[in-house]
């Protein structure tokens, strides 16, 4: 359950309406049909100066020099008002926007000098999950921030264990967006005896995403590598494992302390004739892929992809009266991630001469997708 207000212009009664997933919003008040106004949740002067007062309190209680604030950006309310406080009183500070590399709204906006709608967001920083960020923080972001970094879910997930070891608090992912960015600015930068701040903005975690943040945290901290590697297939050759008459291949993690470490290890894998591939960044295979091995076939007329499934009642029927019976449904790995959807691996066994239809069925089903058909970790795993 969630609550919200909004506050009547002229009698500034409170509206409080309750939320749930199941039931939508339900409005508790009274006579709340009478001059209601509604306040976007970034996009206005008074929210972002409201969300300013962050940056007020920061400067209020840092005594040493600040190099700059790091600021999770989702519609770019908070780091708007952040930048239009700090910068009157201090504009040596830096301020730092940091986004999901696969929700950069920002970033695109400030690189092409307008504001950009993207096709798709990711959504597991779903606070910061905005297709296009406000006109106004725009407008203010583009005059007073320094800049946006990009950081990876794996890098989010390893500063979500960084922030709980260190201090026992368990931070949703876009509230531990600024504190990945800072590390791979200073990474980046070489920056030593400098004082930073991250904004740390949130910690509504549930159960499903921490079990996607305990698998990743440990390869966004590099102390884990995904790799493959192809083994001849001959008796002895790895115990009891046999796929064909040719080659097996072999998914498998490895922890290391070092990037130096794992070069060292693929070396020396590729000296001793066994064909080893690095596939820690691919998110195909740490979402579905090391969960399916153990048999490969080839589909025929097979095309794959990655849906979002949203987190309500009916989403699988919906998805299933879409595109069956009309073709056959030759794969289906599911991950949840929480509230915010599911990603999902979908094989349809879908003609040539039938693709257009089943883009315009994908489309019309409104979910979130992408064709990953080609993807060359798939054909190393699934198809080789």
């Amino acid at each position: 359950m969630y609550c919200s207000t909004v506050v009547h212009n002229r009698c500034s009664t409170i509206i409080i309406c309750l939320y749930t997933p199941q039931n939508g919003c339900n409005i508790i008040s009274e006579n709340y049909f009478l001059n209601r106004v509604l306040f976007d949740s970034f996009d206005h002067p008074d929210i972002i100066m409201g969300q300013g007062t962050v940056g007020m309190e920061v400067m209020r209680q840092t005594k040493e020099p600040l190099h700059a604030i790091f600021v999770p950006v989702g519609g770019g309310g908070l780091i708007a008002g952040i930048a239009a406080n700090v910068k009157r009183l201090s504009p040596e500070v830096k301020i730092i926007g940091v986004e999901p590399s696969d929700a950069n709204a920002m970033a695109l906006s400030l690189h092409h000098g307008e504001r950009i709608m993207l096709d798709q967001v990711g959504g597991f920083a779903d606070g910061v999950a905005v297709k296009e960020v406000g006109e106004e923080t725009f407008r203010i972001c583009k005059e007073l921030i320094d800049g946006v970094v990009l950081v990876s879910r794996d890098a989010i997930c390893g500063s979500i264990k960084d922030m709980f070891e260190e201090t026992r608090s368990i931070l949703e992912p876009a509230g531990a967006l600024a504190l990945a960015g800072a590390e791979a600015y200073c990474k980046y930068y070489g920056l030593k005896g400098e004082n930073v701040v991250a904004i740390t903005s949130g910690a509504n975690m549930n159960f499903d995403k921490l079990r996607v943040v305990t698998e990743l945290a440990n390869v966004g901290r590099q102390q884990e590598a995904v790799l493959a590697t192809v083994m001849p297939e001959v008796p002895g050759s790895f115990k009891h494992y046999y796929i064909s008459d040719k080659k097996a291949v072999v998914l498998y993690s490895v922890g290391v302390h070092t990037a130096s470490e794992l070069e060292a290890m693929q070396e020396r894998m590729e000296s001793s004739q066994l064909k080893t591939i690095n596939l820690t960044k691919s998110d195909v295979v740490k979402d579905h892929l090391r969960c399916l091995m153990g048999g490969r076939i080839n589909v025929e007329n097979e095309v794959l992809c990655r849906f979002v499934f949203p987190e309500r009642p009916g989403a699988l029927m919906k998805f299933l009266d879409t595109f069956s019976p009309r073709w056959n449904i030759s794969l289906f790995h599911y991950r949840g991630q929480g509230e915010t959807g599911a990603n999902v691996l979908v094989g349809i066994q879908v003609s040539k001469s039938e693709i257009d239809e089943f883009h315009s069925r994908a489309n019309s089903l409104g979910y979130d997708y992408v064709v990953v058909t080609n993807d060359t970790d798939f054909e190393l795993l699934m198809h080789s």
